[in-house]
């Protein structure tokens, strides 16, 4: 049996080893997200978003959030000019999010593949950045495959 406080990475079990790596590129991320006043959490909004507007509750859905977080996350979005919020003119209770044209320039500026690579698979020859990804698309598959159906 291994010792759970061991300071070597291979005593680990998985899921120990994916949170450490996970925060590590999550907190680099943000550092370079930053620099367009993103963070892991708006990013992926305005890329859900470039394929046209959504309720507030649809990317809350998309994103694994509640509606709540969302609400937060989209009016850090609009204070930095990122999206805008509507009225649903189908139902005035429902908000729609729109992205700006700033928007969209910042999403493809801070979702360059390569920076996001970099920051990846520091550490992985080519080989085992590719087994890496293939397993990673694995992964999603089997965690999409056992959500349940979406009601939108």
């Amino acid at each position: 049996m291994t010792d759970p406080t061991s300071d070597e990475p291979a005593d680990w079990p998985t899921g120990r080893l994916l949170f450490t790596v996970v925060r590590r590129i999550e907190h680099e991320w943000n550092e370079h997200l930053a620099a367009w006043e993103l963070n892991h959490a708006g990013f992926p909004v305005l890329l859900h978003l470039a394929g046209g507007p959504r309720t507030q509750r649809e990317l809350a859905a998309v994103s694994g959030v509640t509606e709540q977080t969302m609400s937060k996350v989209v009016a850090r979005l609009e204070r930095s000019g990122y999206v805008t919020r509507s009225t649903d003119p189908a139902d005035r209770r429902r908000r729609t999010v729109t992205v700006t044209d700033a928007g969209l320039s910042a999403a493809r500026e801070a979702g360059r593949r390569q920076p996001a690579e970099d920051l990846t698979l520091r550490g992985l020859d080519e080989r085992q950045a590719r087994e890496l990804r293939e397993l990673l698309v694995t992964m999603v598959r089997a965690q999409r495959a056992g959500e349940p159906a979406s009601e939108e």
